[in-house]
């Protein structure tokens, strides 16, 4: 199985900008990689189509299939908990 990251964050959000090193450091240790989407004029219509509603967002895929959503500021340690159930590490 292929997992990926996708972190949806505005260039103007404390919480994303709080998040993203985080983020990148958990999934980095579990070899998972990591795709950024920030929201913009230009990516309105692909984050339309992802159906995200506010930021920051984190989407896990599983061979390219959504499989799981967390919205909002999380602190790390209920990331980790989250991210290793649903890739199960």
């Amino acid at each position: 199985m292929k997992y990926e990251l996708l972190e949806v964050s505005g260039e103007s959000c404390a919480n994303c900008l709080t998040l993203l090193p985080v983020v990148n450091r958990l999934a980095a240790a579990r070899g998972i990689p990591v795709r950024h989407l920030e929201l913009t004029q230009e990516t309105a219509a692909k984050a339309q189509a992802l159906q995200i509603e506010r930021v920051p967002t984190l989407i896990v895929y599983r061979d390219g299939a959504e499989i799981a959503r967390c919205t909002g500021y999380q602190p790390e340690e209920i990331l980790e908990v989250w991210l290793d159930a649903k890739t199960g590490e």
